[in-house]
């Protein structure tokens, strides 16, 4: 029997403007779903509809915590780029899943575009925390 892969056999990383940011690796949790819209037509002198299938990009949510101010650093590039001072920021996010067999399998997700980036932390002993939420354009296997 074959054993599952768990979140400690990932490995993710932000690559901004080409340039692995190092210190963005202390993922707490990724999430990204595939946006999938169905179609869906009847045309006459048919019994049932037709269906089809549209790719709307991606969506995601990663939880970070940090060790030092380059996590900060890189979600100001982000404001930095939505205030139009650095235009051409470009970041992705690369996502290896090592699985137990020994195969690996790498996800590109392309030229993301992030929303709110809320900083957090509750009580005394937790560590802060910051929720990067993002869409983008594709996904690849490389």
């Amino acid at each position: 029997m074959s054993q599952r892969i768990k979140g400690q056999e990932t490995e993710m990383i932000f690559v901004l403007n080409g340039k692995p940011v190092q210190n963005t690796t202390d993922f707490k949790s990724l999430e990204f779903t595939p946006l999938l819209e169905i179609k869906q037509e009847g045309y006459l002198g048919e019994k049932t509809d037709r269906f089809d299938e549209i790719f709307n990009g991606v969506r995601g949510r990663a939880e970070l915590h940090f060790e030092n101010t380059e996590v900060f650093d890189f979600v100001m590039a982000i404001i930095d780029r939505a205030k139009r001072r650095q235009p051409g920021t470009k970041v992705n996010m690369k996502t290896t899943l090592n699985f137990p067999s020994g195969v690996k399998k790498r996800v590109l997700l392309s030229d993301l575009f992030f929303g709110e980036a809320p900083f957090t932390t509750s009580s005394r002993g937790d560590y802060i925390k910051v929720d990067l939420n993002f869409n983008c354009s594709d996904i690849n296997p490389i």
